[in-house]
């Protein structure tokens, strides 16, 4: 594997004069002291100092940020290129591109009243495929809500993404979950649910599981840098460090948790920056680069199954589109801001340049694909619009494995409500078989 360095990066003590440390000076002067000379506390590996000085977060070189390519698709470092078949690279870059016309689509769709709610993935798309596709297929994966290329990546169709946006009666979640709240289980990937942060703690369970298991598997979690001020995130990192779980934390640094700038939101170097805190491996990677991503989540992998212990992975990327259809992004960010994220630094076009210089991709290729995947879309759309919805007895199942009795007794009120005053319900639109 690529020789990435996945760094404990903590803070330097810092002097007057801001200068870092020779660290091979600084073993040869620990050296110098007995056991009995040094801080005993549990918890710190410290020494003893008379100086009086605070550490100032701003004196300290920033945690870098790991990439393989330029903004033009470039190979920086030959040695860094993951050397993908071509038929891999082609693939991460349809499932990109398809990605982006999905969204597109099912965007309109909300703004015509044909779905109550969406959220685009536009300029994260590097984030979704590039971690993906390193991972082992049954690798569990616990998304937050903006991860829809690693469904799609692993073989989600277009019909499904399109039937649980409409929750109509071919919907896995039988129209109970909002749109874009995917799952899959045939496809290990837990279902997503809406308050942020829950995910977090949950992915570190199933880990720990997974390491009493000796399954051979790791857990992969995704969140925001928004989630990240949430309790549970905090509880999720250091129970996952203290139980050592094969848990990677990746967290999709976006630059806006839905209105408010990460300026604001936290003073630190970013995410990347607790992760020694809590005793983690921890990494920064260019988001818009997918093969950084592809890399720096292939070691990861290795790390957290070989050493049983998390890893925390910041992906710096950008979030092009607004938060959701909830989101009008033009009153907290100008549109200039916006263009150059996607002119100048889209995961997307840098992909297809770098395509482009292997001869792997054209102008010929390009247009043939953009019709056929707006066709596959646009046909998967119509399907999904036209079906009916679930059965409404499906409102009380699937929530007990076996319904209890005052569930019974609603559902029969229901029933009763419904046959009562059914000139007042759209009951055709509705399925006429449940599963009860």
């Amino acid at each position: 594997m690529l020789p990435i360095r996945l760094a404990c990066y903590g803070l330097r003590s810092v002097a007057a004069n801001c200068k870092r440390i020779n660290i091979g000076s600084f073993s040869k002067i620990t050296r110098e002291f007995s056991s009995d000379e040094r801080p005993q506390f549990p918890g710190s590996r410290s020494q003893w100092t008379e100086k009086l000085e605070f550490i100032r977060p701003d004196l300290y070189d920033g945690i870098p940020v790991y990439r393989v390519m330029d903004r033009k698709g470039q190979v920086i470092d030959p040695s860094q290129d993951p050397q993908l078949p071509q038929d891999m690279v082609i693939k991460m870059y349809k499932c990109m591109t398809q990605l982006n016309t999905m969204d597109r689509i099912l965007y309109e769709s909300q703004r015509q009243g044909r779905i109550s709610f969406y959220m685009t993935n536009y300029g994260e798309e590097g984030t979704h495929i590039g971690s993906a596709a390193a991972l082992d297929p049954k690798d569990l994966i616990f998304g937050q809500y903006r991860e829809a290329g690693t469904l799609m990546w692993r073989g989600f169709t277009l019909d499904q993404f399109m039937n649980q946006c409409y929750g109509n009666v071919d919907d896995g979640g039988k129209g109970k979950q909002m749109p874009v709240h995917y799952g899959s289980k045939e496809l290990n990937f837990v279902t997503i649910s809406s308050p942020l942060g829950t995910q977090m703690p949950q992915a570190v369970g199933a880990a720990y599981s997974y390491k009493r298991a000796q399954n051979g598997l790791c857990v992969m979690c995704y969140f925001g840098e928004g989630t990240s001020s949430e309790g549970d995130a905090h509880a999720a990192l250091n129970f996952s460090a203290t139980l050592d779980c094969p848990v990677i934390f990746f967290c999709r640094n976006n630059g806006y948790a839905i209105s408010t700038p990460s300026k604001e939101q936290y003073r630190g170097d970013g995410i990347a920056g607790r992760g020694p805190a809590y005793g983690m491996l921890t990494i920064r990677v260019d988001g818009n680069d997918v093969f950084a991503v592809y890399n720096a989540t292939m070691k990861a992998r290795q790390v957290a199954l070989s050493e049983m212990r998390p890893v925390l992975i910041e992906a710096m990327t950008y979030r092009i589109g607004h938060h959701s259809t909830s989101d009008d992004s033009t009153a907290y960010r100008s549109v200039d801001e916006v263009r150059y994220w996607d002119e100048r630094d889209h995961p997307i076009s840098r992909l297809r340049n770098y395509m482009l210089s292997k001869g792997w991709w054209g102008d010929v290729q390009e247009k043939e694909w953009k019709e056929d995947c707006k066709r596959q879309v646009m046909t998967a759309f119509a399907r999904a619009e036209k079906k009916l919805k679930p059965n409404w007895k499906e409102i009380f199942t699937d929530v007990y494995h076996e319904m209890p009795t005052h569930i019974t007794e609603q559902m029969k009120q229901m029933e009763e409500h419904v046959q009562k005053y059914a000139e007042h319900y759209p009951l055709k639109n509705f399925s006429k078989d449940s599963s009860i």
